[in-house]
């Protein structure tokens, strides 16, 4: 089963309805049991890095989902804050992040995108930098739908899989072993988002 981790943050049910769209079953959890029988997780975010990694800590749920994602090697889709949560740090705030993948978080460079309005809103054409489970069988060009002012930046560029360009290249999906992480927003995506969750459901 597929479990979406509620902690009061995200498009959950936009989540559900996509994965369902895909033909996959998926569920919401918010209590260590529901999430201790999750085959695959996925770690929703929107807004405020701080929020969301507070929010998360305070859900109680902190425990299972590292345990699960880092000793169990239960696969792992964050989305949007999802994977930003996923780096070390992030210049949004002061907290901590879970430190899953080596890197931070930063925001847009001004200089660097000149006019560009931040956020960066809307749809936007990625490039495939490794080939993963994740971009298997996806267009040749891949488009998804995009809402952040803020970017990962790995530490190990081996861990970017897909691209994006706004101003400059940035880093919009990641994956190291069995954690991945999305900055766009699959439910939102259309077809190239439902072949993204699909192929996370069938990894």
């Amino acid at each position: 089963m597929i479990t979406i981790v509620d902690y009061g943050v995200g498009n959950l049910f936009s989540i559900k309805n996509m994965l369902k769209k895909a033909g996959f079953d998926a569920k919401l959890a918010s209590d260590a049991a529901s999430i201790e029988t999750a085959d695959k997780i996925i770690l929703p975010g929107i807004g405020a890095f701080d929020h969301c990694m507070t929010q998360f800590n305070r859900s109680g749920l902190r425990e299972v989902v590292t345990r699960k994602v880092i000793d169990d090697k239960t696969p792992l889709l964050g989305i949007c804050v999802g994977l930003q949560m996923l780096m070390e740090s992030s210049e949004e705030g002061s907290e901590q992040g879970l430190g899953w993948i080596s890197g931070k978080t930063v925001k847009f460079v001004k200089e660097k995108i000149g006019d560009l309005k931040v956020p960066h809103m809307g749809w936007t054409n990625v490039r495939i930098e490794k080939e993963s489970a994740l971009t298997s069988d996806l267009d040749l060009q891949p488009r998804f739908y995009f809402v952040h002012s803020y970017h990962v930046v790995p530490e190990d560029k081996s861990d970017e899989i897909l691209s994006a360009h706004y101003g400059y290249d940035f880093t919009a999906a990641v994956g190291r072993k069995n954690i991945f992480g999305a900055q766009f927003h699959p439910e939102k995506s259309h077809r190239f988002g439902m072949k993204l969750l699909e192929n996370f459901a069938r990894i």
